[in-house]
């Protein structure tokens, strides 16, 4: 077996990896549950982030993406309940300072804490409860699989479920654990961008403290390990495990303007650090790409109204972009994703979605075809531009499962491109059509 797989899944997420806490608390920004998390190392660690590129982001990005940019950090403290988007100058305010009521909470630099909030857009933040609960949390801080499993419940708002994982593995004779959390259930299409610094405070855009209040969905990743490596190497890493997973879902086609991925590396595994491309570098990336991509896959799993999970492959394709924009036009059609919530194998939605991605398409060429989620053995529906007489029971018994693959062969290049996508169903409207005006929903 390749070294590269020799990891396997154990629990207790961002506190699995040795010198890592977390703690939650409920503080009312939400009506009722857990709507404030810590997540802290006990030493600096590492430190890297990847962020929306919406031109319309939320306050505590433009914070964290200036902190991330940097080499270490120690804390992140994250809020549901809230987005504190389009709040203007207060709201980055608010973001700086709960930065440092956290900080003074566990005795670190204001500068160490980085920031993340989810929920509803437009609100002010309600820095008195945030503070509250801040402060509040911090004793409560424990290396303990209840208090991950509580960070995970805290950060969530449409989410059913908590998202989680770990891993452990061998880097020389040292064990390397790698933890995750995330929250994502709609506004889900994330485009993501290495932190660079790009939103400095003498940029900002004034935003209209007027903004009417609306939908409350993002994504947000939190990813701790013990191993020590580099600063550099592990924002490399992270922006290629996120352009495999992360940067590869959709549920709706909406980029959020809080969507984050975080990753922290306190070293306290005692390898030895990772600084070039070698053996041991590769085994990290590949343990850290199979964390990114499960916790993606449960976003798309856990979709608003979801019932259905769509690996779409797009193969043959002259350029990588060519492929990504042909995934993309198929993933987020409508007509296409009602036709999988139907369980219907209907291949003309899809030629027609290829037609207008920016794609080069030549119909006379393109084949369609459906596999059990994994499989090699591909029903194809439509083949060199003409429909096959394959069994349409036999299209129907795997369009209607609730997991299939679909592949779509362009046969003018070698690049392709992966997506993983949902069905778009009744559930998904009625949840979102007048969201803003149901009281017992609103911030979690």
């Amino acid at each position: 077996m390749p070294d590269t797989l020799k990891f396997k899944q154990i629990p207790g997420s961002i506190c699995a990896p040795r010198g890592f806490k977390a703690g939650a608390v409920f503080c009312g920004i939400k009506r009722r549950k857990l709507d404030l998390a810590l997540i802290v190392s006990d030493v600096p660690a590492a430190v890297a982030g990847m962020f929306t590129t919406n031109q319309v982001c939320a306050a505590p990005v433009k914070l964290s993406a200036q902190r991330a940019a940097k080499r270490f950090a120690q804390a992140l403290v994250v809020n549901s309940g809230n987005a504190n988007a389009c709040t203007g100058r207060q709201g980055f305010r608010d973001a700086k300072r709960m930065a440092e009521i956290a900080a003074a909470a566990l005795k670190l630099k204001a500068n160490d804490v980085l920031v993340c909030s989810t929920g509803r857009i437009g609100l002010p933040m309600p820095m008195k409860n945030v503070g509250r609960g801040i402060r509040a949390c911090a004793p409560l801080l424990a290396r303990s699989v209840t208090n991950a499993q509580r960070a995970a419940e805290a950060i969530l708002t449409s989410d059913t479920r908590r998202k989680e994982i770990a891993v452990e593995f061998r880097i020389g004779k040292s064990t390397v654990r790698i933890g995750g959390i995330c929250k994502g259930a709609g506004m889900i299409q994330p485009r993501l961008a290495v932190a660079t610094g790009l939103w400095p405070v003498g940029e900002m855009k004034q935003m209209t403290r007027s903004a009417v209040a609306t939908g409350h969905a993002t994504m947000l990743a939190f990813i701790t390990t013990d191993v020590a490596i580099e600063p550099d190497l592990l924002k490399r890493a992270l922006r290629d495990a996120v352009a495999q997973s992360f940067n590869r879902i959709t549920v709706d086609g909406d980029m959020s303007t809080n969507d984050s991925v975080i990753v922290l590396a306190n070293g306290l595994a005692g390898n030895r650090k990772l600084v070039t491309r070698h053996s041991s570098l590769v085994t990290f990336q590949s343990a850290l790409n199979f964390v990114c991509l499960e916790l993606a896959k449960m976003i798309v799993r856990d979709g608003e109204g979801v019932s259905r999970f769509v690996t779409l492959h797009v193969h043959g394709a002259r350029s990588a972009g060519e492929a990504a924009a042909a995934a993309r036009a198929i993933a987020n059609s409508p007509l296409v994703k009602t036709s999988w919530c139907g369980g219907d194998p209907n291949w003309g939605r899809i030629l027609c979605a290829l037609g207008y991605s920016d794609a080069k398409v030549n119909e006379s060429r393109v084949d369609v075809g459906y596999a059990k989620p994994g499989s090699g053995k591909i029903l194809f529906a439509f083949r060199r531009g003409r429909p096959t007489n394959v069994a349409l029971k036999a299209l129907d018994k795997i369009s209607t499962s609730p997991e299939f693959d679909l592949h779509v062969d362009l046969h003018l290049g070698r690049a392709g491109f992966t997506m993983y996508a949902s069905d778009l169903t009744e559930d998904y409207v009625a949840f979102n059509r007048r969201y803003e005006s149901n009281p017992a929903l609103r911030g979690g």
